[in-house]
């Protein structure tokens, strides 16, 4: 079988355009639904830890979920669980639209949830079987870039549906539109990649030492491990994979942070919805468009420097949004961590992919991608005990900005470059 993107060209335009509408499916939750929490679906002004609810429900259910779709996409096939992923994501828009209480948008978002741990996951794994070690960090770039923009756009929409329509009514209507397309498509279009991952295994077994550059790859680990042992090999046994895992876990406090509280303090400051849509949006735009270069750059000089100033200007962004005003600054502060988390976004995922090996790279994966969206729960749960003891949303803020400081350092300590071309295995 072929290697690369130039020769898989139309599965990965097709798997883009997948993870395009997972992006759109998860935007449409990020600027209406908290932004008219208190007025639309009755939670109380300051009830921090209800307004935080939701996304502490998708976080746990999404990380769970992306450690089950990498052990199902290596046993079932990757086609399989985007098909599933889709499947679950179809009443979400009709749970919002009648939605009589603030409970049934956390329902919406458990569904969400469990959408989007198989979809996105499938969309990255299905795009790494096609093609080559050097092209991960592009690859994965793109992933994220297309995801991400997703998410950017629909947030802009869905702020100028609800406004048009009805915050209900334009939800389901566009909710509706982009996964009842995604779901045909991924059953029409979309191919299984799981034979090019069964070949590639073949190829390094029958010539192991071929490879221009050999990956570092962690030692004494089963050739099929099982889930014990790769849960256990990612999150404390190779100190690599735990100082990934950790940072990917931090970062999404950030979007926790900004799915939550930026729509909630920016209406706090008098800014309607449409507005709102944009200043998140510049978040979106800058992490999804940087990443179009970021991914690719780091396959050039490496991940690992990326990754730990990723984490430390994404932080810088995040704490500078209440120390100004106006809708300047505010955009300044949101394309400062958006451009931070796009150099740590796409190239943690790629260090992983460069150290697992391809008999359990899925799993890997998975396992990374359960422990980084973990980080919307953890990271929701404590923003929203962060903004009730210390009375004000502001605090939630300096909370995350101390996080991705202190997470970047134990990165940077622990971790290090794994490029196999910049840091061959002898």
């Amino acid at each position: 079988m072929d290697y690369g993107i130039r020769v898989n060209l139309r599965q990965v335009l097709h798997h883009l355009l997948q993870v395009l509408l997972v992006g759109m499916t998860l935007g449409m939750m990020r600027t209406v639904v908290p932004a008219l929490a208190e007025t639309e679906f009755g939670v109380p002004r300051g009830s921090f830890m209800l307004l935080v609810a939701f996304v502490v429900a998708f976080g746990f259910v999404k990380g769970s979920m992306n450690f089950v779709a990498g052990r199902l996409a290596d046993r079932f096939g990757r086609k399989r669980v985007l098909l599933l992923g889709w499947l679950v994501a179809l009443p979400v828009p009709a749970l919002i639209y009648f939605a009589s209480s603030w409970r049934w948008i956390v329902l919406a978002t458990v569904l969400l949830g469990v959408n989007q741990g198989l979809t996105w996951s499938m969309t990255q794994t299905a795009k790494l079987d096609l093609t080559r070690a050097d092209q991960r960090g592009l690859v994965i770039g793109l992933n994220e870039f297309s995801g991400y923009l997703g998410v950017a756009v629909a947030g802009v929409i869905t702020g100028y549906a609800a406004s048009l329509l009805g915050p209900r009514a334009g939800l389901l209507w566009f909710g509706g539109a982009v996964i009842g397309l995604a779901t045909l498509l991924a059953w029409l279009a979309v191919h299984e990649t799981l034979p090019w991952a069964h070949a590639e295994v073949k190829r390094h077994a029958a010539n192991p030492s071929g490879q221009a550059f050999r990956p570092r790859y962690p030692a004494n680990v089963s050739a099929q491990p099982g889930t014990g042992e790769m849960f256990a090999l990612m999150s404390w046994r190779d100190r690599r994979m735990a100082a990934l895992c950790q940072a990917g876990l931090v970062e999404k406090f950030v979007d926790a942070l900004v799915w939550v509280f930026w729509p909630v303090y920016l209406h706090q400051q008098g800014v309607g919805l449409p507005a709102i849509g944009w200043i998140v949006g510049v978040y979106g735009f800058t992490w999804g468009g940087a990443q179009f270069f970021t991914g690719r750059l780091s396959d050039r000089v490496g991940r690992h420097l990326l990754n730990a100033w990723g984490m430390w200007i994404c932080g810088a962004g995040v704490a500078l949004m209440p120390l100004g005003s106006g809708a300047a600054w505010w955009s300044l502060s949101a394309a400062v961590a958006g451009l931070g988390m796009a150099m740590l976004y796409p190239n943690l995922s790629a260090a992983v992919a460069d150290i697992a090996h391809p008999n359990w790279r899925a799993s890997a994966i998975g396992i990374y991608r359960f422990w980084r969206d973990l980080g919307y729960g953890i990271g929701a749960l404590g923003l929203g005990a962060a903004a009730a003891l210390g009375g004000r949303i502001e605090s939630a803020f300096w909370f995350v900005a101390l996080a991705m400081l202190l997470s970047g350092a134990v990165l940077y300590h622990w971790g290090e470059e794994t490029h196999p071309r910049l840091n061959p295995a002898h």
